[in-house]
């Protein structure tokens, strides 16, 4: 299949719309912080690409995809299993391979783009 200029898609003029949701209770390490997500872009089930954020909290996470992420704003901690973490801030640009167990805690109200492939 040929695509064109017309199945491009820019993040700044995209109609996609902002889901806010909870982050679910079973997930909550401290706080219970909103979550908002907006996918730009969709391509057979398995990859991903849009923007999303979070309040101040912390919650389990457990990665089934691939993302690759790049912090916009605000400050975060990625902490796996072991207690082992790493601080992310506006500017970062981090890949979680799938298979990813720990804690993401946001620190300050945190924005990102990602893109997900979801094998």
């Amino acid at each position: 299949m040929i695509r064109n200029i017309n199945d491009v898609v820019s993040f700044s003029n995209s109609r996609a719309e902002v889901e806010t949701y909870p982050t679910p209770a079973e997930k909550l390490v401290k706080g219970s912080p909103m979550q908002n997500a907006t996918t730009h872009f969709e391509a057979d089930d398995k990859f991903f690409a849009g923007e999303w954020g979070a309040e101040a909290g912390c919650w389990k996470v457990t990665y089934t995809e691939n993302e690759y992420f790049h912090i916009l704003s605000g400050k975060s901690i990625l902490r796996d299993s072991r207690g082992n973490e790493i601080a992310l801030n506006a500017g970062d640009k981090v890949c979680v391979p799938a298979g990813f167990e720990g804690e993401w805690e946001v620190i300050e109200p945190t924005q990102k783009i990602f893109v997900i492939y979801e094998p």
